[in-house]
């Protein structure tokens, strides 16, 4: 199988679905943010600090191109917002949406400081921000999926949607 990208939201269950793809899939998992902390031995915070959201976003597309091949990724909330990298991500995966809605999202990432837009964000201009990636992670993403249930619903979920896009991109050609 391809590499499934996920993508949506900070707090849309990208991590937490992500793992559960990988035991169901027999696929490894790879946080896309994790993967840059270790790779740069710095946390995204500092990285936004020391070298600039535009530095990171590079970052991103370059290690996004690392883990081609039958991964589950993770990516970040910015990841897709690029449209090469999520032409890349499309050209070499299937790209899923996971759709939550916003006071959900919120909920799980007010706390985290590990989050330099929510440290420098109120919950007002987060919500904008929201409002504002949704239709790009939609026009971005080849499955979109609403996160909503358990992980468990929405991990099955994910899986027959991946499934029927890849049925029907072989059926294409």
């Amino acid at each position: 199988m391809r590499s499934i990208y996920l993508c949506g939201f900070m707090g849309c269950g990208k991590s937490h679905i992500g793992r559960r793809l990988s035991k169901k899939l027999k696929m490894p998992f790879v946080d896309l943010d994790a993967y840059i902390v270790a790779k740069e031995k710095r946390s995204i915070p500092e990285i936004f600090q020391q070298s600039g959201e535009p530095y990171f976003r590079k970052l991103e597309a370059e290690c996004l191109k690392e883990l081609e091949g039958g991964y589950i990724v993770a990516t970040g909330g910015g990841t897709l917002l690029n449209d090469s990298t999520a032409e890349y991500a499309n050209a070499h995966g299937v790209t899923v949406f996971l759709d939550a809605i916003f006071p959900v999202c919120y909920g799980r990432i007010k706390n985290d400081s590990n989050r330099p837009l929510v440290v420098n964000n109120t919950r007002e201009q987060l919500e904008e921000i929201f409002k504002k990636r949704r239709p790009v992670y939609r026009a971005n993403s080849s499955v979109i999926v609403k996160s909503a249930g358990t992980g468990s619903e929405i991990t099955d979920n994910v899986i027959k949607q991946v499934k029927n896009f890849e049925r029907n991109i072989n059926a294409d050609i």
